[in-house]
């Protein structure tokens, strides 16, 4: 057997109420509620001393906590960004619980999206400001370059052919091909 009243009582009541009696006493609540914060926030030591506190630290100053972006990241290319997220990824991935098969499954399928989720993190910690890597690599490439007179744009055929030797030289490493064994 079900009951089903034809209203809701509490607003039948807030209805029949007088208006100026009822916005009266939301007005006393408010009070009220704004008076025990701010006392209970001074009875544990807490309030704007405390605030400021939570505001001057390392974490915010390193931009983890400021939800603003700063100006410098705004101009940042976005290289120095993503060399920034994928180290960040290695950190965050083994940060991770280790004991996740409830969460992203079972197998490679699970460390799969375990990964994934590490990069998504890492990418956003990176674009709200990272932890410094990339600003630091960058500033170091402009001193870099104000020393060396004008950024080089051009590549000539020397450091061309120096960059695909190294590329050779790695994926054979990786891969363990010799050069015997290409033809």
């Amino acid at each position: 057997m079900a009951i089903s009243p034809p209203s809701d009582l509490v607003l039948d009541v807030v209805r029949a109420a007088d208006p100026a009696a009822v916005q009266e006493a939301q007005a006393k609540l408010k009070a009220s509620k704004a008076a025990f914060a701010a006392t209970s926030l001074a009875e544990v030591g807490k309030g704007f001393g405390a605030a400021m506190n939570i505001i001057d630290t390392p974490a915010t100053k390193a931009g983890l906590g400021n939800p603003v972006m700063p100006k410098e990241v705004a101009e940042m290319p976005d290289e120095y960004r993503k060399f920034e997220a994928s180290v960040l990824q290695t950190f965050v991935n083994s940060m991770l619980p280790k004991e996740t098969e409830e969460v992203y499954g079972k197998g490679s399928a699970g460390e799969f999206w375990k990964s994934m989720m590490a990069e998504k993190i890492a990418d956003e910690m990176s674009e709200k400001g990272g932890i410094g890597i990339a600003e630091q690599m960058y500033s170091q490439a402009l001193a870099r370059a104000e020393r060396h007179g004008a950024v080089n744009t051009t590549t000539d055929e020397n450091d061309r052919s120096r960059a695909m030797s190294m590329i050779t030289d790695f994926e054979r490493q990786v891969l363990g091909v010799d050069k015997s064994n290409e033809a």
